[in-house]
């Protein structure tokens, strides 16, 4: 496999920073590479020294001739005086030539492109819409390598799904850098780390880079030490949670068996509760009968929802169905139309809003984290002012920096440890992972581990959500509040369903009845008889695949359960397999049989 582009002895800085230190690597020819590190490590000045973006100090970085090469970073720029579709589709001079190519036509859906509005001047987008634009216009080229800064960061949970399916199934080789696991673990079949101007390199996504961690910290360590280790208790709850819903992890169940064996569960959810109880009494936060409007768009109609101490909750929902607007109203920031909000008397509450704009500039870091309190109480951990800095990312010396001074990451996770100093007992985080690595989010998930009181999370990183969060609820845009019980899966299968419930509809309705008694509306090509077959079909493969994924959910736990019995794993395996094969025959055939009826 030859590859697209080489690092040689890269050398690169930033003043008497080395971000680069003699980094040598290449990018094979339909590579998938996971770039992770630290905030201000360098993963973004290693993917534009990949991209030719920047010069690096010293070194060698060649290019395979003709290589067609896509680039989005957090600093991409868009044309002045340029429209959405002018950006996206520059390479197609009529509307039809694009609207007949399938991939095209994904692309401009799936990124909710067309819902911008093809002909909207991109100077009147928000920051978020145009990185959107820019990694449409990036995705929609015929390339062969594709070079993405945090994508994921203004999607919604389907978005990221979306992404997520669509860089798997092209050919185009990739390199990304995220905070987002479950992107990571499911697109990335390598992962680099860069840290301290090196880049290490692993096989595998997520899961494996972490459980090669928790080894090096496994073989350095004390036995304490080791127990206190978080890579070991995200490793430990890989095991346990959302990744033994999976078929991976590849590593040895063995080892990560051996690795974990003494590791407690991240959270005793009895003992927290008792104490938010005590904490908090009966009532927390209620809602009752509320309907907020936004523009012309009712976002809730009459809803009523009752959040009791200790509840974690997390919120999803597509870009713009109101979690914000729910969150404020939780919060007591806005107001509805009608109902009424019902917080309880021993509530104290804090809101991490998107924005930054409650954060002193004229203090530094220490200083704005000591205004707010010297000493905090985390569950049964007690910590002072710098020592939770410290936890969140800020080291002693970065400490004494002005907050004015300060990346909008560093200010994020400044505004999230003058949250926690001030002791809520009912916590509202708005996504609360943007613009944080996976250092900070590890430590951020074990602070909230421990922490006893109510929490709302409205965040498109579905594994932040399904680790910190006990129970989810929906946003479907039918003004009501709905409740989860399976979790992010369910969510997307019920959307996956409400988007081909009107297509079956306009099907339906395509050809209006002459008479009362005519036969139903048909799609081209169909008989009455054919389209009423059709359609019974698509309704049995629906329930057929909603019992499928069932059954699926319910090996990827005895898989997880089993895990030291190796005879029952290979019977296990051999019947996921089975199912999952079942599983893709099912949906090709709901694919051909959902076609015909459109």
């Amino acid at each position: 496999m030859a590859n697209l582009v080489n690092l040689e002895s890269v050398d690169k800085s930033y003043g008497e920073r080395m971000l680069l230190d003699g980094v040598s690597l290449g990018v094979g020819e339909g590579e998938r590479i996971g770039v992770v590190g630290l905030n201000g490590g360098g993963k973004t000045t290693l993917l534009e020294v990949l991209a030719g973006i920047t010069t690096p100090d010293s070194g060698r970085v060649s290019h395979t001739r003709g290589v067609r090469l896509g680039v989005v970073t957090q600093r991409t720029e868009l044309p002045e005086g340029s429209t959405v579709g002018g950006v996206v589709l520059a390479d197609y001079d009529a509307e039809h030539e694009w609207a007949s190519d399938a991939r095209v036509r994904s692309i401009v859906e799936g990124l909710g492109i067309a819902a911008l509005g093809l002909d909207t001047p991109t100077g009147t987008l928000s920051g978020g819409e145009r990185r959107r634009v820019a990694l449409a216009a990036a995705l929609v080229a015929e390339l062969d390598l594709v070079v993405l800064d945090e994508p994921t960061n203004h999607l919604d949970i389907e978005g990221v799904r979306w992404l997520a399916e669509h860089l798997i199934a092209r050919r185009s080789a990739l390199v990304v850098v995220t905070h987002d696991r479950w992107f990571l673990d499911t697109v990335c079949g390598r992962t680099w780390e860069v840290a301290d101007g090196r880049v290490e390199q692993y096989e595998g996504g997520y899961a494996d880079w972490v459980f090669a961690r928790a080894e090096r910290a496994r073989l350095a360590a004390t036995a304490e030490e080791k127990r206190r280790n978080l890579a070991r208790k995200e490793l430990a709850w890989l095991q346990r949670g959302a990744k033994a819903r999976t078929s991976k992890p590849r590593y040895r169940v063995e080892a990560a068996e051996a690795l974990i064996s003494d590791v407690p569960d991240p959270r005793d959810s009895v003992e927290l509760l008792a104490f938010a109880k005590r904490r908090l009494g009966k009532t927390v936060l209620e809602l009752e009968d509320v309907s907020p409007v936004a523009g012309e768009r009712t976002l809730l109609d009459h809803a009523t929802w009752r959040i009791g101490p200790g509840d974690r909750v997390g919120i999803v929902g597509v870009n713009g169905s109101g979690k914000t607007t729910l969150l404020r109203l939780l919060a007591g920031e806005a107001d509805p139309v009608t109902g009424r909000r019902v917080e309880g008397k021993t509530v104290r509450l804090a809101h991490l809003r998107q924005e930054l704009d409650d954060l002193p500039g004229d203090l530094r870091v220490l200083q704005a984290v000591e205004k707010v309190a010297s000493r905090v109480s985390l569950g049964k951990q007690e910590l002072s002012a710098s020592q939770l800095a410290e936890r969140l990312g800020f080291g002693r010396a970065r400490q004494w920096t002005p907050v004015a001074d300060l990346s909008g990451g560093e200010r994020r996770r400044l505004q999230l440890v003058r949250l926690l100093m001030s002791e809520p007992n009912v916590l509202l985080l708005d996504e609360p992972t943007n613009d944080l690595d996976i250092d900070t989010l590890q430590q951020l998930e074990d602070l909230l581990d421990s922490w006893a009181g109510t929490l709302v999370v409205v965040s498109h990183d579905r594994y932040l959500v399904e680790r910190v969060c006990d129970s989810a609820v929906a946003l479907f845009g039918d003004g009501r509040i709905t409740h989860l019980p399976g979790g992010i899966d369910e969510y997307l299968s019920t959307r996956d369903r409400l988007e081909a419930a009107p297509k079956a509809s306009r099907a339906s309705q395509a050809e209006p009845r002459a008479e009362r008694g005519a036969a139903p509306a048909t799609a081209p090509g169909l008989s009455a008889a054919q389209w009423r077959a059709a359609t019974k079909e698509l309704g049995k493969l629906e329930r057929r695949l909603d019992a499928v994924h069932t059954r699926e959910n319910e090996l990827h736990e005895a898989l997880a359960e089993a895990a030291t019995d190796p005879d029952r794993l290979q019977r296990l395996n051999a019947d996921l397999k089975a199912v999952l094969a079942e599983k893709d025959e099912l949906e090709q055939r709901w694919l051909e049989t959902s076609e015909a009826l459109e």
